[in-house]
């Protein structure tokens, strides 16, 4: 049978419907939004379908729930040849979901390949990277460098990464940082760079335990992290110390929960310390900070700040004897953590510290985030204190319900004239 002539095929092409009326590159995009497995199953549907997974946008691994790709050898095989089919087309986004809570990963021979499939993606140029993976142990990533100059994005969860891994200047683009339940490792007192980021989450994670003993006290070395660019800021309840942040002037909001962190009073958990509250921050000095802030100076150029820590933890109170200028700062969110002990002078402290400050809200007691008790005063502007932002008017209280040690709170609100109802 003799080739169909040019225009006989632009006829054919425009009597298509449907899907099939759609130009390729279209339908790559489309084939991103399916799981890998169904994506290189449509290439039974026609011959123009064979080869056009392997061109997808996206790439999605799934291998949870006890569904497609498990057991872990099915896993293995189908990475193996997903991959070689689809050698080096780019990719403008891939995600890895490998195992769950009820279905851990725990073939080693899978593990040992989980770098290469990481690796491949990111030579993909892959713009966002999602990599999340359930084992018994933290999934370790080779120690080397991310080299991309157009990954923008990445999410990783449940792995351990060390301190060259986390050195993005190969990565000049990366603006988002996700970071959750992940083991972080680097050399004591290292800096590490994010010259390009702008917005970093670190939550539940295990950060920077360098820990050396002596026969009266535990040393640590924190981790300093430099990220000039950096916009917004998430860090909660991660384990370890506290790394020390530069100054970040183009910060706009942070949220910082510290709980459970190696930075807390030993006498809440052990009498053999010999420690005391005014002592904590002697306890937790450090080679090359002891004389610093840890996190506030930091913090100090943000709009939006919420400071919320456990009362056995010391990192807020010892900075609070170098407490900077909040000069930006217009909303701040506090815990009850602020109004102990009941001179309530950490609190007064960082109000002062806040010259521009224009909502204040206490979290008093309470886990949140849904309250039964939110009460809401108004500063007035006749009787407000001099060292108090002259912007300040709203002042919102949220508990679960009104006790003792509301009322003390209330009770130095109201007599330092920055409480009315």
């Amino acid at each position: 049978m003799p080739p169909a002539r040019k225009g006989e095929k632009a006829k054919k092409q425009h009597e298509a419907t449907g899907i099939d009326a759609l130009p390729n590159g279209v339908l790559e995009h489309i084939l991103g939004f399916l799981p890998a497995e169904e994506a290189v199953r449509t290439c039974v549907l026609a011959r123009r379908w064979r080869h056009r997974w392997k061109s997808a946008a996206a790439l999605r691994i799934v291998s949870a729930g006890g569904e497609f790709l498990a057991p872990a050898d099915k896993l293995r095989d189908f990475m193996e040849h997903l991959l070689l089919g689809r050698g080096g087309a780019p990719l403008d986004f891939c995600e890895f979901r490998l195992g769950d809570l009820d279905n851990v990963l725990e073939d080693e021979d899978v593990l040992s390949r989980v770098d290469n499939w990481f690796r491949h993606a990111v030579g993909c140029n892959v713009q966002d990277l999602r990599f999340r993976i359930h084992t018994t142990r933290s999934q370790e990533l080779e120690d080397l460098p991310l080299v991309s100059k157009h990954l923008t994005r990445l999410a990783l969860f449940d792995v351990e990464v060390h301190g060259s891994f986390l050195n993005f200047s190969r990565s000049p683009n990366l603006q988002y940082l996700e970071l959750e339940c992940c083991k972080l490792q680097s050399e004591s007192t290292a800096l590490i760079t994010f010259q390009s980021l702008k917005h970093l989450h670190i939550t539940f994670c295990c950060l920077f335990l360098h820990m050396t003993l002596d026969s009266r006290a535990r040393i640590y070395g924190r981790t300093r992290i430099y990220a000039p660019k950096l916009v917004s800021l998430v860090m909660k309840e991660n384990l370890g110390t506290s790394p020390i942040f530069e100054t970040m002037p183009s910060l706009m909001e942070a949220s910082i929960e510290i709980a459970n962190s190696s930075d807390h009073c030993m006498l809440w958990n052990a009498n053999y310390w010999d420690c005391n509250c005014e002592s904590c921050d002697n306890y937790g000095n450090t080679r090359g900070d002891s004389k610093s802030c840890v996190l506030l100076e930091g913090l100090s150029k943000a709009k939006s700040l919420r400071l919320i820590s456990e009362p056995v933890e010391f990192i807020f109170k010892r900075d609070m004897r170098w407490c900077p200028m909040f000069s930006n700062l217009k909303n701040l969110w506090l815990n009850d953590y602020w109004c102990v002990p009941d001179d309530f002078n950490m609190l007064a402290c960082i109000l002062e510290h806040s010259p521009i400050l224009e909502k204040l809200t206490l979290q008093l007691f309470s886990e949140g985030p849904e309250h039964k008790m939110e009460l809401e005063g108004r500063v007035s502007p006749t009787e407000r204190p001099a060292a108090i932002s002259e912007s300040l008017n709203t002042v919102e209280v949220k508990c679960v319900k009104i006790d003792e040690r509301i009322v003390k709170v209330l009770r130095f609100l109201h007599v330092s004239d920055i409480w009315s109802r």
